[in-house]
This record gives C-alpha cells, structure tokens and sequence, in this order.
C-alpha cells in the first residue's frame, strides 16, 4: 500500500475518531433521551452486581419494548466498537489486543464514575462488562481487516 494511501487513511481515522468521541461524549452526558435526566430528578444510583440489569433488561424485554433492550445492552457494546477499532488505526503502538481492552475498560470506568458524580445517568458494571466487551470486538474486527489487508498487499504478517 502507498505511504500516501496510509496517510489518507490515517487522517480519516482520526478525523472518525475525533467525531466518535464527541458523539460518545454527546450521548452519555448530555442526550436526554437516553435516560439523563433535569438537575431536579438527579439522584445517586448505581449497580455493582454483575449482569443485574442485563438480566433486568432481557426479562423485561416486552414490556420494555425492543428500542430499550437495544438501547441499552447493544447499544453499550456498539458504542465501544469504534474505539477498539479506530484507535489501532491511529496509533500504532495500540495494536495490542490487550491495551485495547484495557484501556476500553478504563475509559467505561472513567464514563462511569462521571456520570455518578455528576448524577447523570447511572454508574453500572453491566456497562462497564458491555462497554469492554465493545471494544474487544472493535480490536478484533480491527485484527481481522488489518490481516486481510496484509495478506492483499503482500505485507509481513
């Protein structure tokens, strides 16, 4: 592949990137429609029990309706997609599938603690569990895409 190709490629990324973390930073704190709430309603709540409001999602489905489920369950694991994916592309030195999830779940836990101190939104450890597995299914995606670009060009694998 081309230098100039690459770098094109790299200035998109993180021109994507860029855009992701604005839209990432939109959603979880200012969006009103996904569950922030006035200065009046702000109260402490939080989950520390693992897959409590997974299950609580998933039995309450119906009722519920299916834009909640997804909002909620995929919707924290889509969310974290993009970061596992474009950050590789950006920085080299974070093409490790195990900083990626790492940091994937340090970012979540910094997301986390700021809504509960700000009171927006929840601290929950199913979001920190989705969140994570996010940005592990970004990394592999992103592994994936980048053995089978190597393979095309004839790159060392």
């Amino acid at each position: 592949m081309k230098d100039s190709t690459k770098r094109k490629i790299k200035f998109l990324s993180v021109l994507l990137f860029i855009l992701y973390v604005l839209l990432l930073v939109y959603f979880l704190f200012f969006s009103e429609e996904y569950g922030r709430v006035t200065a009046e309603e702000r109260v402490y709540r939080y989950n520390l029990v693992p897959f409590v409001e997974i299950r609580r999602f998933w039995i309450y489905r119906k009722q519920l309706g299916m834009f909640a489920l997804i909002t909620n369950l995929f919707g924290n694991v889509i969310g974290f997609i993009p970061y596992g994916f474009i950050l590789p592309v950006i920085a080299h030195k974070c093409r490790n599938g195990l900083f990626i999830v790492a940091s994937g779940f340090s970012l979540s836990l910094l997301v986390e603690t700021v809504q509960l101190i700000a009171k927006v939104g929840c601290f929950d450890v199913d979001d920190l569990i989705l969140n994570t597995l996010g940005a592990a299914i970004g990394y592999m995606l992103f592994a994936v895409c980048n053995y089978l670009r190597r393979k095309r060009y004839g790159e060392k694998i």
